[in-house]
């Protein structure tokens, strides 16, 4: 039975509803955020929100604030599973090297013949124009293919991914072209979650303070209203400070990945449009739709005959083929002495026998005979004249 992509997938993501859904490895730490997220906020709502009820007695005020707490947790819980349950932009692998890149070089290893032998080679790098200016993209061997501009291949998750931010182990998968967005609306909005559970912490400590007359007795009163307080201070020194960071990387079209390697290179920025433009490229802008079909059935590829080097690209007579031929050359003449002097000695032989027993035979047979002996030593001296020129 055919399998489905997800089945067969190459890379470490974890995939759940059949493929519909897909995470990175360390999925896990998904647990982790939804108790960071979840645990405080239930305690918000059994000990500060559900004192606020007659605190505002026009238009049952207090209830508003438990309501809309819920619902906005909620918000917040569907933006980090927007992020983490779906396709970043992952490039979906290449099944052969693309064959339009190959080039074939002499390789540095050499035959015992002293010839050196034509290998493939590949271009590790190739310069495409974006935005009217050169930008280098490099060749993955994983994936065995060239990246696209502001790709860049994630270590954990064993993808490329286009316009790659980071791996985000919070959210348990990487932040790319396709959930940024979500990401960013994840992370300011808990950051906003922070400053108003801290801000109604701190309201009803007020209306303590003022029933107890002291601090302390306030502080005894809810405990946990002091424990939220100190929470959400700092949590909102990371997920505030995460904010802002990132506001800046989007009013000046930027990623991560390329804030914090490119920092010193001083290269100017292609992909920046303007500040305005820049946040409407991420907030504005239709999704791009997956590359990949997970629950697609995989496809069977015929296998290919090896790619043949061009003529081309084969080793010329000059260089270390001349060498060898020189050296072939060599070792045929060696060989020819060595027969000629075999049949120097024959003719001798044969002569010697010729003089001894047929001395006695008619003169026309001892004249043929003559003729043929004088016609071996001129062959075989043609013969060594052609090595000779061969040598030269």
């Amino acid at each position: 039975m055919a399998k489905r992509v997800y089945e067969v997938w190459k890379g470490s993501n974890r995939f759940m509803c059949n493929g519909r859904l897909i995470f990175g490895p360390d999925a896990r730490s998904l647990i982790v955020t939804l108790l960071l997220v979840i645990v405080p906020v239930a305690i918000f709502c059994t000990f500060v929100a559900s004192n606020l009820f007659h605190k505002f007695p026009s238009y049952n005020a207090g209830y508003a604030i438990l309501v809309a707490t819920i619902v906005y947790t909620i918000y917040v819980l569907v933006l980090l599973f927007l992020t983490s349950a779906r396709d970043p932009g992952i490039v979906p692998r290449s099944a052969h090297p693309p064959e339009e890149e190959f080039c074939y070089e002499s390789s540095a290893s050499v035959e015992a013949g002293g010839r050196p032998t034509p290998s493939l080679q590949l271009p590790r790098t190739k310069e495409v124009i974006v935005n009217g200016m050169p930008v280098r993209v490099k060749y993955c061997d994983t994936c065995m293919l060239y990246r696209p501009p502001r790709c860049s291949h994630c270590s954990i998750c064993d993808n490329c991914v286009e316009r790659f931010d980071h791996h985000c182990p919070w959210v348990g998968q990487c932040i790319g072209k396709r959930n940024y967005r979500f990401f960013f609306l994840f992370v300011s909005s808990l950051a906003l979650l922070c400053v108003f559970v801290f801000s109604m912490s701190a309201l009803y400590m007020k209306f303590l303070m003022d029933e107890h007359g002291t601090v302390w007795k306030a502080m005894k009163k809810s405990p946990a209203s002091m424990i939220l307080m100190a929470y959400c201070f700092v949590s909102l020194w990371f997920v505030g400070g995460l904010t802002g960071f990132h506001l800046y990387l989007i009013g000046t079209n930027q990623t991560t990945y390329e804030n914090f390697r490119y920092r010193a290179d001083n290269r100017p920025n292609v992909y920046d449009r303007g500040c305005l433009n820049n946040f409407v490229e991420v907030f504005c802008t239709k999704i791009e739709t997956s590359r990949n079909n997970f629950r697609a059935y995989v496809q069977e590829e015929a296998s290919r005959p090896p790619r043949a080097p061009p003529r081309d690209a084969e080793v010329d007579d000059s260089g270390g083929s001349r060498r060898a031929k020189v050296e072939d050359d060599l070792e045929m003449g060696d060989v020819l002495k060595i027969s000629q002097r075999h049949d120097f000695s024959d003719v001798g032989d044969v002569r010697s026998r010729v003089s001894d027993g047929l001395h006695q035979k008619s003169p026309d047979v001892e004249l043929g005979l003559g003729l043929e002996l004088q016609a071996a030593p001129g062959s075989l001296s043609d013969r060594h004249h052609s090595s000779l020129g061969r040598r030269n």
